[in-house]
């Protein structure tokens, strides 16, 4: 199980997310798992295929623990093994 207190500190692939804030209008209210990270993006599986999502342009809700917490796109730039060591 994931503590929400240290979710920026944790891998992202696996999980369920929404935007609900963007740069681009056009991927508000898009949502999906998360299959894949890089320092920038996250590929994201939706119902119509693979997504890619530039972090730095988006908020979105990450769905855990039967909760959903809401992210700036821009506190998950790097990669996951980088912000363990912040």
């Amino acid at each position: 199980m994931i503590d929400t207190k240290y979710l920026l500190k944790h891998e992202f692939i696996g999980l369920n997310i929404e935007i609900i804030s963007s740069k681009n209008p056009s991927l508000i209210g898009m949502n999906g798992k998360i299959i894949d990270e890089t320092k920038f993006t996250f590929k994201i599986k939706t119902q119509y295929g693979i997504k890619k999502i530039i972090k730095n342009q988006v908020k979105m809700l990450i769905k855990i623990n039967n909760n959903k917490i809401e992210i700036d796109g821009n506190k998950l730039i790097g990669r996951a093994e980088e912000r363990l060591k912040k």
